[in-house]
C-alpha cells in the first residue's frame, strides 16, 4: 500500500532553503547585528551559534506554523527561549560577573541598581537580555525569511517530524556547548532556586503560547478566517512604532526605566495585536514591526563596543558591514513584498 501523501506539503527543495536561511540568519541577528563582533568574526559566530540560535528560531517558527498559531505564540515562545538562554544555558541572568571581561563591564553598576532580592538577578538585565532575544534572535529573523517567500509558502510549515527532531537535537547540542563553555570560563553555576525560577517561568510562557486561543486559523493554511474591519496604519508608521518601542526598552535607568520598558512594550504590543486582526494588515506590516529592532540595533552598533577589544578601523568596518547587511536584508524583503504575487494570506495576529 503506498505511503500516505500530504497534499498541502511543499516539495523539500522549496521547504529546505528558508529553513537553512533562518538557521543562519538567527545567530547573526542575535550576536552580530548590534555590534558585538567585528566583520571578520561573523562567519565563526554563525557557524558556532547556528545550532542554538537557529535551532531555537526554527523550532519556534515550526511549532507556531504547525499549530496554525500566529505571532502572539511566536513572541511568547521567543520569551521562553530568552529565559532559558539567559537563565539556564549561559546563566547571564544570575551571574553578576558575566560581563567583567568584555567591553560591557561598565554596565554592571546600572544592573546593580535593579537587583531583585532573593533571586540575585537584575531586572534591567532581564529586560535587556530577554527583550533582545525576543526581538533580535527570534522575531526579526522569522519575519525577514518569511517575507522573502510567496504568500502560498509563507505560513506553511517547512519541516516534518524527522526534520524537527534533527533541529531539536541541534538546539540541544548547541545549548550544551554554550553551557559547557560558559561554565568552564566563568566558573559560575546558578543556585537551585534560581534555576527553578527560570525553568518555571519558561514553562509558564510555553504553556501560555500553546493555548488554543492563539490559533487564529485552521491548520490548513489556505483556509482563513475573515479579518475584522477598522483602520490600520501604513507599514512605515508601524515600523516607527517598533523603533520607538525598542528604544523605550532602555531609555530610562533604574526601576523607573523598568516601568517605562514594561509600559512601552505593553502599549506597542497591544496596538500591533489590535491592528493585526484587521483586514488591512499584511506581511509588510509584519516586516516593518519585526525588523524595526534590527534597524535600530544596526544604528547603535556605531556606539556599542565589541565584546573583545578591537582596533577603531576593525570596529568601524564591522559597523559598516552590519549596516550594509541589515539594509540589504530589510530592503530586499520590502522589495520582494512589493512585487505582484498571489493574494496574501493575512498573518495571524
Amino acid at each position: 500500500m503506498p505511503a500516505e501523501r500530504h497534499p498541502d506539503r511543499l516539495p523539500l527543495r522549496r521547504r529546505l532553503p528558508p529553513a537553512v536561511a533562518l538557521l543562519l540568519l538567527a545567530p547573526w541577528a542575535a550576536e552580530c547585528s548590534w555590534g558585538g563582533f567585528t566583520a571578520d568574526e561573523f562567519l565563526l559566530v554563525i557557524i558556532v551559534l547556528a545550532p542554538m540560535y537557529g535551532g531555537a528560531a526554527l523550532l519556534i517558527r515550526e511549532t507556531a506554523r504547525h499549530l496554525g498559531a500566529g505571532w502572539p505564540a511566536i513572541v511568547l515562545l521567543a520569551a521562553a527561549f530568552g529565559v532559558v538562554q539567559a537563565g539556564l544555558v549561559d546563566q547571564s541572568l544570575f551571574n553578576p560577573d558575566f560581563l567583567d571581561d568584555t567591553g560591557f563591564a561598565d554596565t554592571q553598576a546600572a544592573a546593580e541598581a535593579t537587583r531583585v532580592p532573593g533571586l540575585g538577578l537584575s531586572a534591567r538585565q532581564a529586560v535587556d537580555y530577554v527583550g533582545n532575544h525576543v526581538l533580535l534572535s527570534i522575531c526579526a529573523p522569522i519575519a525577514l525569511v518569511e517575507s522573502y517567500l510567496g504568500a502560498g509558502r509563507r505560513l506553511r510549515p517547512w519541516l516534518g517530524r524527522p526534520g524537527l527532531a534533527v533541529v531539536a537535537l541541534l538546539y540541544l547540542a548547541g545549548s550544551a556547548l554554550i553551557f559547557s563553555d560558559t561554565r568552564g570560563s566563568e566558573g559560575f553555576l546558578a543556585s537551585p532556586v534560581q534555576l527553578a525560577f527560570a525553568a518555571a517561568l519558561a514553562l509558564g510562557l510555553i504553556g501560555t503560547a500553546l493555548l488554543p486561543r492563539w490559533r487564529h486559523r485552521p491548520r490548513r493554511p489556505l483556509v482563513t478566517a475573515t479579518p475584522a474591519g477598522g483602520w490600520v496604519p501604513r507599514p512605515v508608521l508601524v515600523g516607527l512604532l517598533g523603533m520607538i518601542g525598542y528604544l523605550g526598552l532602555g531609555l530610562v535607568p533604574g526601576w523607573p526605566g523598568i516601568a517605562v520598558a514594561v509600559a512601552v512594550a505593553a502599549v506597542a504590543g497591544g496596538l500591533v495585536a489590535r491592528w493585526s486582526g484587521r483586514a488591512g494588515w499584511g506581511q509588510r506590516h509584519v516586516l516593518a514591526a519585526a525588523s524595526a529592532s534590527l534597524v535600530v540595533a544596526a544604528g547603535f552598533a556605531y556606539a556599542v563596543p565589541t565584546y573583545a577589544p578591537a582596533t577603531p578601523t576593525a570596529a568601524l568596518v564591522g559597523d559598516v558591514a552590519i549596516s550594509v547587511v541589515t539594509l540589504t536584508l530589510v530592503g530586499g524583503a520590502w522589495w520582494r513584498l512589493r512585487r505582484p504575487t498571489s493574494p496574501d494570506l493575512p498573518p495571524a495576529g
